[in-house]
């Protein structure tokens, strides 16, 4: 029987994890079928093709889908140099998904995943029921797709957290949004450029995003016609040794640049540096200009835009009708989600996981990617891509492969939960909890009233 007429297996996504996805279906001999919202392959990654990975071409290119690339001529970039998101589409999402074909279906949105004839009330036959999936695509026309299982590769990047401490939108922030982005501005552009220069922007966040912005606020800062350009660095926490992350000690180099040139910006006097400070209200003054006010009442005033990299979350909408078991606090699978908790995992990186880790009540449906992570900003593409080659053999009935672990992953060099990402733009959840922490490196606070100086938060403090 041709796969053509079996049920597919429906992949959600077709950014970098939902394609080597496919390409390790189709690799095991089962019938992928990818569905993307967007219009092109690595939607997503084109917000964001101005920021450079801090992975290499090495570790950013699945092995199954080279081979599958292989037959086109098709050669791999220089494995020791590091690609931008603009490149991981053109030289290689693009490539892998005209090689994948009509097995790619763009402008396909999944807004809902069931079994078949079975709510997630009914127990009756549940297990020999296909999925079925629910398709809205762009020209309006409704499909239902019958699957044999189904791996959702559709990333967090869709729900940015929002600035308010608590979790929900601060007050005021929606109000805000015209002078709010929850993105890395791309500062080659002339139009962005203008947006922040000469102005007081302040940056929420402390993961490798929160890093890159502040980094490139800094930069034009430092020009001549950014010379009045203020950034101020809003941290939930304090700062300790391993608030810049590993530095030279990680393993990604690129990686540790990233806290460098953040501790730079600060330690040079082109960004400032306020802690503890947990957003509750966005407020205009008489002026127009931003005030951010904190939980415990002191008000940072004067900011002209402001630029929210607190993290991201998963959409679970569309999967209401399936059982899925979650961490109650990540919404992480409940065996993954210890291994990835930023409240315990202080450490180290996290160890290569597969299908059983993924696995969930309704057999055959797997988070992979970083939607796996839920909430957890400690993800990085190897690991996506050790996933769906588990997820596959396991869909493929291969037990022994599937729970072969086939990846070694670098170790961070900090004591701490964030910046962990191949892209800044995957980052800015608050660290968590570190163990023994560095002695504290120099940096400019500000006072904002009222009070004295920024108080210090968190448990990572010297």
């Amino acid at each position: 029987m041709s796969t053509a007429s079996v049920p597919p297996v429906v992949v959600i996504g077709a950014g970098p994890i939902g394609l080597a996805a496919a390409a390790h279906l189709s690799d095991r001999g089962l019938n992928p079928l990818v569905l993307e919202a967007g219009h092109t392959a690595g939607t997503a990654v084109h917000d964001w093709a101005h920021v450079r990975l801090f992975s290499t071409w090495g570790e950013v290119v699945d092995p199954v889908a080279e081979k599958l690339l292989a037959p086109t001529g098709w050669s791999k970039p220089d494995t020791g140099t590091y690609p931008s998101g603009g490149d991981w589409i053109e030289h290689y999402l693009r490539p892998l998904a005209a090689v994948l074909g009509d097995r790619v279906r763009y402008g396909a949105r999944v807004t809902g995943v069931s079994k078949a004839g079975r709510d997630r009330i009914v127990d009756a036959d549940r297990d020999t029921q296909p999925f079925v999936v629910h398709v809205q695509h762009a020209d309006g026309r409704e499909e239902r797709i019958l699957a044999a299982g189904v791996i959702d590769a559709s990333g967090t990047w869709a729900l940015p957290s929002p600035a308010g401490g608590s979790g929900l939108q601060a007050l005021g922030e929606r109000a805000a949004a015209d002078r709010i982005s929850y993105r890395i501005p791309d500062l080659t552009d002339p139009a962005v450029r203008d947006r922040y220069a000469g102005r007081r922007t302040a940056v929420i966040g402390s993961g490798a995003s929160a890093f890159t912005a502040l980094a490139a606020l800094a930069e034009l800062a430092r020009s001549q016609d950014g010379a009045a350009t203020r950034p101020v660095w809003v941290l939930r926490r304090g700062i300790s040794g391993s608030t810049f992350g590993g530095g030279d000690a990680d393993q990604l180099p690129a990686r540790g640049a990233l806290g460098l040139a953040a501790k730079a910006a600060v330690d040079d006097g082109h960004a400032e540096a306020v802690t503890g400070f947990r957003t509750e209200a966005v407020e205009r003054d008489a002026d127009g200009r931003l005030v951010l006010v904190a939980e415990d009442g002191r008000r940072l005033r004067d900011m002209d835009e402001l630029i929210v990299l607190t993290g991201f979350r998963p959409d679970l909408s569309f999967l209401s009708e399936l059982r899925l078991r979650l961490d109650e606090r990540l919404q992480a699978p409940v065996e993954l989600a210890p291994l990835i908790d930023p409240n315990q995992h202080s450490c180290g990186t996290v160890y290569p996981h597969g299908h059983r880790e993924l696995s969930h009540p309704d057999s055959g449906v797997y988070l992979v990617g970083m939607k796996s992570y839920g909430r957890a900003p400690t993800f990085l593409a190897m690991t996506g891509y050790e996933q769906v080659r588990s997820v596959a053999a396991a869909l493929a009935g291969d037990t022994e492969a599937a729970d072969r672990v086939e990846l070694v992953l670098p170790e961070t060099g900090v004591c701490g939960g964030s910046g962990l990402f191949d892209t800044a733009d995957a980052s800015g959840a608050d660290a968590g909890c570190c163990t023994t922490p560095a002695p504290r490196q120099p940096v400019q606070l500000i006072t904002v009233s009222p009070g004295s100086a920024t108080a210090s938060g968190g448990c990572c403090n010297a």
